[in-house]
């Protein structure tokens, strides 16, 4: 992460905490007022994806990401499982298959 985007989110943070919008322009200010040059693309980019979000529940959604899809019904599993298998053993046999056309192995 760059020097300026970090600024930009420093100033997001600090304009959230501050419970004032989050604008292009501010982030400048407070940018320009810490010393900091900033790319003038990363204000707006930050102003316009912050800008109408709550920060307060992104801050709080980040370890709240769900692990995986929805559990599937055992029988759907099962089916599932076997040809599943049935892939994995006719990759592996390519793999051996096409080992034996080139003459050598990697292994070898």
């Amino acid at each position: 992460m760059t020097t300026s985007e970090l600024a930009c989110v420093y100033s997001a943070l600090i304009l959230h905490d501050d419970e004032v919008p989050i604008t292009a322009d501010k982030i400048n200010a407070l940018c320009k007022a810490a010393n900091v040059d900033v790319e003038p693309i990363w204000p707006s980019l930050f102003a316009k994806c912050l800008g109408d979000k709550d920060v307060g529940s992104l801050i709080s959604a980040i370890g709240a990401a769900p692990a995986g899809g929805a559990a599937a019904p055992a029988a759907d599993a099962a089916e599932a499982a076997a040809p599943a298998e049935e892939e994995k053993e006719s990759e592996a046999d390519s793999d051996e298959e096409s080992d034996d056309d080139m003459g050598f192995s990697l292994f070898d």
